[in-house]
């Protein structure tokens, strides 16, 4: 019985394969990003603006989505840009709020940031806007909110629904980011501000 079993491992070894293990090489998601067509999205909220013909909008339903909430989809990139509206009412107080509510959340993520990079910039539209980018291992890599300082504000937010680092989802990270722009600086509020 123990001749049996050396002779069957021998043959083993001799019948195996004799190449060696090679791990594979670190590979990064390839991204094929075409250049964006922006149509107009108009779908009864008090806003309206262009997004790409590479992204796909509807309703925020989630349990706690409020009517005029928005999400825009990339399907190709598994990421989403989700929009919340509040009206102000002109109440200078609830502005206060929800700007010092949007600053707490991009805060949030100062445990996990590199660092977060923040401008103001004047749309095209001649809103005032601030747009927050945020790197290293963070959920949301790309905020911004603008309002009209009476009436409207809103605020949108970048997700990716993946578990790839963000190093390497960089070049969909700025491809995204270049769309959100545009859509700021195409955004109107339909309440004549």
């Amino acid at each position: 019985m123990k001749g049996f079993f050396y002779s069957l491992l021998f043959s083993f070894q001799f019948f195996s394969c004799s190449e060696t293990f090679q791990p594979k090489e670190r590979g990064y998601p390839r991204f094929d990003l075409p250049k964006p067509k922006y149509f107009l999205y108009d779908q009864g909220h008090p806003f309206l603006f262009e997004i790409s013909d590479q992204a796909i909008a509807y309703n925020d339903s989630s349990r706690l989505a409020e009517p005029h909430w928005v999400n825009i989809k990339y399907p190709a990139l598994n990421a989403e840009v989700q929009l919340t509206y509040k009206d102000l009412g002109n109440n200078l107080q609830i502005l206060n709020e929800y700007i010092e509510d949007s600053r707490t959340l991009i805060n949030k993520h100062n445990v996990k940031a590199y660092g977060i990079e923040e401008t103001k910039m004047k749309t095209a539209q001649g809103q005032e806007a601030f747009v927050f980018s945020l790197t290293g291992q963070v959920p949301t890599q790309f905020q911004f909110y603008t309002t009209d300082s009476s009436k409207n504000f809103l605020r949108g937010a970048l997700y990716f629904k993946t578990a790839t680092s963000n190093d390497s989802l960089a070049p969909a990270i700025k491809y995204i980011s270049q769309d959100m722009l545009h859509l700021l600086n195409t955004l109107k509020w339909k309440n004549g501000e």
